[in-house]
C-alpha cells in the first residue's frame, strides 16, 4: 500500500462514521416547542385544572392572545379561569351543536372557548420566554376520551399560529398538534376487582386509595387462634414429659 493510500484510507472511514454521527445528533435534537395541556388530574369524573403552557415561537415579535377552543361533544358544565397578571380571559358560553347527556341531564349550551388577551401596554410573552395559563374544567368524561383542545396563537405582528391537527392513535405528531390529554379510569375503579369479602377488608392508604386484603379477617383470625392452641398443647406436653422421675 503505498504512503499515498494509507493517508486517504481513514478519512474516507471517517466520512461514513461523520455522517452517521450528524444523523444521531439531528435525531436527537428537540422537536420544536408547543402549546401544551398539562392536567393535574385525567380521572373520569373529576374536576382538573389543566395548565396550557404557551412558548413564544417567534424571533421577533411578542404573543398577545391564546384562544382555545372546549370540547362539544364531551363538554364541560364548569369552566373557570386562573387569574394571570397582565392578561384578561373571557369565556364564551353557547349552543352546542346537539344536545348532550352529562350525569343523567340533558346539556344543550355549555362553555364553547376561552381567550387570554394581554392588557394593553403589557408586553405579553416575549421573545424566548413562555406563559402557562390555568383551567379548571370538569367534569371529565369517561376513561378512554381524548379531550382536545385547538388552540390558536396570536402575535404582535399579526401572524398566526393554529394548533388544531390531530394524529390518529399510534401516529406520529403532527407539525401544529392541538393540546390534548386521554381521560383515565376513576380512582378506586382498579382496586374493587382485587377485594374479597366484605367492604371491611379494605383499608385507607395514606394516598386515600384503597388497599386489599386478600384473605377474610375472620377466618385469619380463626386460623392463627387453632394454630397457637395447637403450639400451646404440645409445649405442655413436652413440659411435663421432661419433669416425670426416671423409673428406679
Amino acid at each position: 500500500m503505498s504512503s499515498t493510500q494509507r493517508s486517504t484510507l481513514p478519512a474516507r472511514l471517517l466520512l461514513p462514521a461523520a455522517g452517521a454521527a450528524a444523523l444521531v445528533l439531528t435525531s436527537a435534537l428537540p422537536a420544536s416547542a408547543h402549546v401544551r395541556a398539562l392536567p393535574d388530574s385525567t380521572a373520569a369524573g373529576s374536576y382538573s385544572v389543566v395548565t396550557l403552557r404557551v412558548p413564544n415561537e417567534s424571533d421577533t415579535a411578542a404573543t398577545t392572545s391564546l384562544s382555545v377552543d372546549l370540547p362539544t361533544g364531551t363538554p364541560f358544565t364548569h369552566v373557570a379561569v386562573e387569574p394571570v397578571p397582565g392578561w384578561t380571559a373571557t369565556v364564551q358560553e353557547g349552543a352546542l351543536p346537539e344536545p348532550v347527556e352529562v350525569g343523567g341531564a340533558t346539556i344543550t349550551e355549555a362553555p364553547l372557548n376561552v381567550t387570554w388577551t394581554a392588557d394593553p401596554g403589557t408586553a405579553g410573552i416575549g421573545v424566548g420566554q413562555f406563559q402557562e395559563f390555568g383551567l379548571q374544567v370538569g367534569p371529565l368524561p369517561e376513561a378512554g376520551t381524548r379531550v382536545v383542545l385547538p388552540a390558536v396563537q396570536t402575535y404582535a405582528d399579526g401572524e398566526v399560529a393554529d394548533w388544531s391537527q390531530v394524529a390518529d392513535a399510534g401516529a406520529e405528531e403532527p407539525a401544529s398538534p392541538a393540546p390534548e390529554f386521554t381521560v383515565t379510569a376513576a380512582q378506586g375503579d382498579h382496586h374493587a376487582a382485587a377485594t374479597t369479602g366484605t367492604g371491611a377488608e379494605a383499608a385507607a392508604a395514606p394516598d386515600g386509595e384503597a388497599v386489599a386484603v386478600v384473605d377474610g379477617g375472620d377466618g385469619a383470625a380463626r386460623a392463627l387462634g387453632a394454630a397457637g392452641l395447637v403450639l400451646g398443647a404440645a409445649a405442655l406436653v413436652v413440659a411435663l414429659l421432661r419433669r416425670r422421675p426416671a423409673a428406679r
